[in-house]
């Protein structure tokens, strides 16, 4: 009886301290963004959108930012949404300096997700700088879609 103690003791002090280890790093700092990193996607609270994207306490939604930007709304619990985390790293990183990708959790950030009509995920909206409308897409991509809505969608290169 005192082994099946121990052993559940080990496990769960192995439980605790891999969740610990798993946030080490990734704190929210005082403008709403977190700090992830090594990452070039930075996922922001709604503190953070207000400040960056778009001021939601206004009544008019102008863009806040002075590049191009891609608003990734995700889930930790989503497969399609985790799937699509390391191509949309890759092209932050692929295209730095061009665009920002940002990412907000649906769950921690509710009102945000209501505010876009959020209703399934993934979803990203593309944010073009000047007078390009916003455009929302839902469902899982590949990099070269996801590449091609960058280039027309934000960067204004036609096919």
């Amino acid at each position: 009886m005192k082994k099946i103690y121990k052993t559940a003791f080990i496990a769960m002090t192995s439980l605790v301290m891999l969740a610990a280890c798993g946030n080490a790093g990734a704190k929210t700092n005082a403008t709403g963004v977190k700090d992830e990193k090594g990452k070039a996607v930075t996922e922001l609270d709604s503190e953070g959108f207000n400040n960056k994207v778009y001021d939601m306490t206004l009544d008019e939604t102008i863009y806040l930012g002075d590049k191009p930007a891609i608003v990734d709304f995700t889930a930790s619990w989503c497969g399609p949404c985790q799937r699509i985390a390391p191509t949309l790293e890759s092209l932050a990183k692929e295209y730095d300096g061009k665009i920002v990708v940002y990412k907000v959790d649906v769950d921690k950030e509710r009102e945000l997700a209501k505010a876009f009509n959020v209703s399934s995920i993934p979803a990203v909206l593309y944010i073009p700088t000047g007078d390009g409308e916003p455009v929302m897409t839902i469902g899982s991509r590949d990099a070269a879609t996801f590449r091609k809505e960058i280039e027309t969608i934000l960067l204004g290169n036609k096919e």
